[in-house]
């Protein structure tokens, strides 16, 4: 973030001196806004798929059979379906499995990924 914004303000200027009239730099600065936009949406983007691989990855590592719709829930309703999900999965401690060493909840009978006790 902190080698995009001065890239950015360089798009401005750059933008602004190669436009010869007022409508060509006031198109040329909404260009450059646009590219700002685009960033920003890139940014929400990449959050809302963290967010939905950490759902899904939590959801299989506490043994929720459900955890795909879960995902899907959290993709399309954002905020509201991570809450949603926090609110409903199971409380516990997640521990490395004996076998596989992936995680598992504490006092759990057998591991969600490879069946072992």
């Amino acid at each position: 973030m902190k080698r995009f914004l001065p890239g950015l303000f360089t798009l401005f200027a750059v933008t602004n001196l190669f436009a010869q009239d007022t409508d060509a730099r006031e198109a040329a600065a909404g260009i450059a806004g646009l590219g700002c936009g685009c960033f920003i949406a890139l940014i929400a983007l990449g959050i809302q798929i963290a967010i939905a691989v950490w759902v899904y990855r939590d959801a299989k590592s506490r043994g929720m059979d459900n955890a795909v719709l879960l995902t899907i829930l959290t993709v399309l309703t954002g905020l509201l379906g991570l809450l949603i999900y926090l609110l409903m999965r199971p409380k516990g401690i997640l521990v490395p499995c004996p076998s596989c060493q992936k995680k598992r909840i504490e006092g759990s009978a057998k591991c969600p990924h490879c069946g072992n006790p």
